[in-house]
């Protein structure tokens, strides 16, 4: 979505009611602005409906929303410097054409096929194929920067692989009642667990160094600042 320059959306705020009544109507909310770049209420909605989100068992509204936000916010701001290193130059097309059809898949009938109410849907969400397409090479310029830049950064060691096997694969199989192979025969597949686990580590580290040296603003955070409508003509 393009970003809305922060003085143009609190310059909104500023123009009285009654200047704009009959003349505009809101057609949306802002909820955060990270670096002068907007988050709409309605920017909430896709995750959620795409099934990028799911609701957790006994979660509300409130809560699901407010944990899209953090997700949407952490996610600009690592877009943001992304892009300020001048983004990821090569990146695949069969990639992102993977990840949509997945997106896509989760909308198949029993026989696998995929109904018109996807496009219904995007439709809905003020989406397009295109758009949402955009969305996904986004998310993986992101996961890219961070297996280049972040993942050199991760190592796992033989004891520490071991130290998994002991504490935590081989206690959990046991009371599975559950074979339990010999470390040799599963010590790469820890490797990729554990590298995984230290890779989103490393990740929430670096997001929240960028979100103290970022200027956000959170509307729906506890006491946070109130935002304008985003207004329109009729």
């Amino acid at each position: 979505m393009p970003s809305r320059p922060l003085a143009l959306v609190l310059l909104l705020a500023s123009i009285p009611t009654a200047a704009v009544v009959g003349a505009a109507i809101a057609l949306d909310r802002v909820v955060a602005v990270v670096d002068d770049d907007p988050i709409l209420a309605s920017d909430l909605e896709p995750p959620i409906a795409l099934g990028l989100v799911a609701r957790e068992p006994g979660e509300g509204d409130d809560a699901l929303h407010r944990r899209v936000l953090d997700s949407l916010i952490a996610e600009r701001l690592r877009y943001h410097e992304v892009a300020r290193f001048g983004g990821i130059s090569t990146l695949p097309v069969a990639e992102v054409d993977a990840q949509v059809a997945a997106i896509r898949q989760r909308f198949a009938d029993a026989a696998g096929a995929v109904p018109a109410a996807f496009d219904a849907e995007l439709a809905r969400l003020g989406m397009t194929g295109e758009s949402l397409r955009q969305l996904v090479a986004r998310q993986l310029m992101v996961l890219t920067y961070v297996e280049e830049r972040l993942g050199p950064r991760v190592f796992v060691t033989l004891d520490e692989i071991r130290a998994y096997y002991e504490h935590t694969l081989k206690p959990e199989l046991e009371a599975q009642k559950k074979n339990v192979p010999a470390v040799e025969a599963v010590r790469e597949q820890i490797r990729v667990v554990l590298k995984q686990q230290r890779l989103n580590e490393e990740v929430t580290r670096w997001t929240e160094e960028l979100r103290r040296q970022a200027d956000v603003i959170d509307s729906l955070a506890s006491g946070g600042t109130p935002l304008p409508p985003v207004v329109g003509k009729p």
